[in-house]
């Protein structure tokens, strides 16, 4: 049966379709004959202890000279029979961390929501990481400049960077004895902020992997973000080429650690970050690299995701 799909997202009339992985979903949804709903930015609303959006009918091509036409406005009564597709992008701030409470209360009259609300609330996309410490490389986290400096003296090098940050935005690569460490630190810190220190990975050269997983399960082939020129961050948003690659067994190995907690917890799209042998960061929020992937080797993740989606709602 059709399914109502509304999807959450950054305003669709900016997006660059060939990379975006929200528009595969969109694409894939009305392929199988789901109608599509746009959220006009911001109208996630609670009235009377329900939850509501102003939403417009949507269509979507495949075609970068008109890829959406909207229908009128209305509003929408969440319930069963519906699927959000929550894809707006970090900063995870306040007004995110409502709209997931707005979410909540969808969930509860009947909406199926990807991702669990719950779960975006909780899975910081740096620290989520951390839970499954046998993954990562050396990591501190502390808003102390005293400790995140003697944890750049104990490694020789390493990477510091803010814990709301995305597309590699403000990710500083700092060597021991650094004389710009203080103001690095100065401004991640600043009056009292968390900041993430992990040693510097060399494997970054071959690449940043996303591996995407799909209700726990990986997908076959990841996307190494491979660093350009002078720049060591490999964020396709920082200048980074994308180049696919099957999975390596230490890749599995990893997805096999964090993928049954993601399964339990509602998290049916997420983004593993792999540098080398080690999972850097998990991201729930929107994940990407879905677009280059199918393009690369004829895959349908969209289509991955969408069985799932259906086969929940059965």
């Amino acid at each position: 049966m059709p399914l109502d799909i509304v999807v959450v997202m950054d305003p669709i009339g900016s997006i660059k379709i060939a990379k975006d992985t929200t528009f595969a979903m969109l694409l894939e949804a009305q392929r199988r004959g789901h109608r599509l709903h746009y959220v006009t930015p911001g109208r996630l609303t609670l009235r009377d202890g329900r939850a509501f959006a102003d939403v417009a009918p949507l269509t979507v091509k495949d075609d970068k000279a008109g890829w959406f036409t909207l229908g009128e406005p209305h509003e929408l009564a969440f319930g069963p029979g519906q699927v959000v597709l929550m894809r707006k992008d970090p900063p995870v701030d306040d007004q995110y961390l409502y709209d997931t409470h707005v979410l909540g209360i969808a969930q509860q009259a009947g909406a199926l929501i990807v991702n669990d609300p719950q779960g975006l609330r909780d899975y910081n996309e740096k620290l989520a990481a951390l839970l499954f410490p046998q993954c990562c490389p050396p990591t501190l986290v502390s808003r102390y400049t005293a400790a995140l400096k003697a944890f750049v003296a104990e490694h020789g090098e390493a990477v510091l960077k803010p814990l709301d940050g995305m597309g590699g935005r403000s990710i500083f690569r700092v060597k021991a004895g650094d004389p710009n460490t203080n103001v690095i630190l100065e401004t991640l810190v600043g009056p009292g902020h968390l900041t993430l220190a992990q040693r510097f990975i060399p494997g970054i050269k071959d690449g940043d992997k996303r591996v995407l997983l799909v209700d726990g399960e990986p997908v076959d082939y990841a996307l190494a973000r491979i660093p350009q020129g002078d720049e060591f961050r490999g964020n396709l948003a920082a200048g980074g080429r994308g180049e696919g690659r099957p999975l390596s067994d230490r890749d599995r190995w990893i997805a096999a650690q964090v993928g049954p907690e993601m399964k339990r917890r509602g998290m049916l799209f997420v983004g593993l970050d792999v540098i080398g042998d080690y999972l850097t960061e998990v991201n729930v929020t929107s994940p990407t690299c879905v677009r280059e992937l199918d393009a690369q080797f004829g895959l349908n993740i969209a289509g991955l995701l969408f069985d799932v989606i259906e086969k929940k709602l059965a």
